[in-house]
């Protein structure tokens, strides 16, 4: 009796009170799980946790990986389970691909930014542009410094504009309009990871206030370019006096506008889906690529003496060594800087964290179990530095570890590394992504020798959805050959 008259006492009062009934969700929980015969992931923290540690998110995630391969933070709805365990990376992107996708959760916060788009879809959706996508894919001097990710934020761009859609952005020298469209774009791109963290977004976005007011103002920026950009197609390939040559359906916009079910705002979520899996994601590897080569000199000239060794020129105009580097037998030569590329990639992958959604219950190749809602991510950036994966020496950037016996790059399984993805939805412009970043890279390092601006200014990520770095990267450049024209 005195217990109960004490603990009635207690109830007195409205913070014990909860306390009181938070103790109780506790106690069923911790019930209901020691009743359930499945095996769940040991629990490393909650998202509260994960919001603490943002600044810091992937290093954060990566230590907690380092004590247990896979492991679940706990949300307010659901798990989320994160692994650096390659077989369970197989598992639910090729052996059960079927029970892993974006669903609803994921495809409400991306829509604005992605809309329809092959990223933000599964089924029938991602079938019809995957097979687009896989068609393109195929196709293929001033010493004062400069910020090198801005400029190759731009740079690859433009050339995903040429590629895509066969227009000239020239977002570098370009006029208003175009360097207006560059700088939404990357402006949604961090704008739109907000949504991840602030739950009163829906709020904010009916009220279009605060970060979601200067989120739909860059977006219109954004629609309003492509949209003029379809619409320009549109009336070029409608044109019947319109020169035979410029009718073929090479580009991506192109092959969609052919299908006559296809409608406008499908099309700018297939190109804003496009630019930015191609745009962000070559760019953000290039800026840390440079970054390793300013400080590993050593590689840096043995990158160079690579490029040299498989372009055989001298003192050659360089119209000369363009048409050199863009020939695909020539690249194929400069086997150490695919190398230092995969290394670059390994470390600082552009996408560190890649989020699935469960469908249905299921048991992944451990034993342990994962239900039907919860999310479970594998994380390229945790992977990277697991020394059960990649050795003692997980940690340093050392691209040898790619080569064999023989000089060639070795190719790895692409669940150990899935800085592409892996199984179905494996990247269907890898080899495209591959054959920019080493054509950018050798024009680079092929003419001059770059350094950072700064040696003691630390050089961190910034956390978003791709691995860009936290800033500008300011480097100095020098001539490494005599160019002449």
């Amino acid at each position: 009796m005195a217990l109960m008259e004490s603990l009635s006492n207690a109830f007195t009062t409205l913070p014990t009170a909860i306390a009181a009934l938070l103790l109780l969700l506790i106690v069923t929980f911790v019930v209901r799980k020691q009743s359930d015969k499945k095996k769940y992931y040991p629990i490393a923290g909650t998202v509260f946790n994960l919001l603490f540690n943002f600044k810091r998110a992937h290093d954060y995630m990566a230590d907690l990986a380092r004590k247990n391969k896979t492991y679940r933070v706990l949300g307010l709805f659901h798990s989320e389970i994160f692994t650096s365990d390659p077989a369970i990376v197989e598992h639910i992107l090729k052996s059960n691909f079927p029970n892993y996708g974006k669903g609803g959760y994921f495809h409400t916060i991306m829509e604005d930014m992605m809309g329809d788009g092959i990223i933000n879809v599964d089924g029938e959706l991602w079938k019809t542009q995957r097979t687009y996508s896989k068609a393109i894919s195929e196709a293929t001097a001033s010493n004062n410094a400069v910020d090198m990710q801005e400029l190759l934020l731009k740079g690859t761009l433009d050339s995903m504009f040429e590629v895509g859609f066969v227009v000239q952005l020239d977002s570098i020298y370009g006029e208003k309009e175009g360097l207006g469209f560059a700088h939404s774009f990357n402006e949604v791109s961090a704008l739109i990871l907000l949504r991840y963290i602030d739950v009163f977004w829906k709020i904010k976005r009916f009220f279009n206030v605060g970060h979601e007011a200067k989120l739909k103002k860059h977006i219109k920026v954004v629609d309003d370019f492509i949209y003029k950009l379809i619409r320009a197609k549109a009336e070029r390939a409608s044109n019947p006096n319109q020169d035979a040559s410029c009718k073929k359906k090479e580009d991506l916009l192109s092959r969609f506008l052919d299908l006559s079910d296809t409608n406008p705002k499908y099309l700018k979520d297939i190109c804003s889906n496009f630019l930015h899996a191609g745009r962000d994601t070559n760019a953000a590897t290039l800026s840390w690529f440079m970054y390793r080569m300013c400080i590993h000199p050593d590689l840096q000239e043995k990158v160079a003496q690579d490029i040299k060794d498989a372009v055989q020129l001298k003192d050659a105009p360089i119209s000369e060594f363009l048409d050199k580097v863009t020939d695909n037998r020539v690249l194929d030569k400069m086997q150490y800087l695919h190398a230092a590329i995969s290394e670059s990639l390994r470390v600082h992958p552009p996408v560190p964290v890649n989020a699935k959604y469960c469908f249905s219950d299921d048991t992944l190749p451990d034993g342990y179990s994962v239900k039907k809602g919860d999310l479970i991510a594998y994380q390229p950036y945790a992977m990277g530095r697991m020394k059960f994966i990649w050795g003692e020496d997980a940690e340093e950037y050392r691209p040898e570890r790619w080569i064999e016996e023989d000089g060639r790059c070795r190719m790895e399984s692409p669940f150990k590394f899935p800085a592409f993805q892996a199984g179905p939805r494996i990247c269907a412009g890898k080899e495209f992504a591959f054959t920019q970043m080493k054509v950018f890279t050798a024009v680079m390092l092929y003419f001059f020798v770059f350094k950072l601006e700064d040696q003691t200014k630390p050089v961190n990520y910034k956390t978003m959805i791709n691995l860009h770095i936290d800033g500008p990267l300011m480097l100095s450049a020098s001539p490494r050959v005599r160019r002449s024209y």
